[in-house]
């Protein structure tokens, strides 16, 4: 069996956007250079992600920055007990 995962998450200055496999990180979305990058090493048989895959990180980044404001938003009013 093998973990796989995908993180995705958002501030008001930053994101990040990366797939996961087996704790090994298989492709990121540098938002600086606007590119996905395939950190694995050589000896292993390489997983190729499609040219989309930064597109769809730029779109997920978006839509986290939007839900964060709501939330912020709906937020606002609620009362911090001590």
């Amino acid at each position: 069996l093998h973990v796989d995962r995908q993180v995705s998450g958002c501030s008001d200055h930053d994101g990040e956007e990366a797939y996961n496999l087996d704790g090994e990180e298989l492709w990121f979305a540098d938002f600086i250079k606007k590119e996905g990058v395939e950190p694995q090493p050589p000896f292993i048989d390489h997983i190729t992600f499609q040219d989309e895959a930064y597109q769809q990180a730029e779109v997920n980044q978006q839509t986290c920055k939007t839900n964060l404001d709501v939330a912020r938003r709906a937020m606002k009013d609620f009362k911090i007990e001590d």
